[in-house]
């Protein structure tokens, strides 16, 4: 028998997610990808960090850096901590 228990506890709740692109994203771009925060790096990379509600919303993201041609360079489920503690200095607003 399968523990459902994590499923069960994480029903309804919106999870927060790091999307790591190769690349900088123009922040006029965040409207796009449903508010999501884009905060620029040093290294030339752009993470997309925010709220996403379900997989098939998060699926629908991945489908967008697919469609802009952007290499993704990885995506990971984070809490809300680690999401509001990015670095954002780097921030573009």
């Amino acid at each position: 028998m399968s523990d459902d228990s994590s499923v069960e506890n994480n029903a309804g709740q919106e999870m927060v997610y790091q999307i790591r692109l190769k690349g900088h994203l123009s922040v006029q771009w965040a409207d796009w990808f449903d508010g999501l925060t884009i905060t620029l790096e040093e290294n030339g990379d752009s993470v997309l960090t925010g709220p996403v509600v379900d997989q098939a919303a998060l699926y629908g993201l991945l489908r967008r850096v697919r469609d802009l041609g952007l290499p993704l360079l990885s995506f990971t489920q984070v809490n809300a901590e680690q999401a509001g503690g990015t670095d954002r200095a780097n921030e573009q607003k």
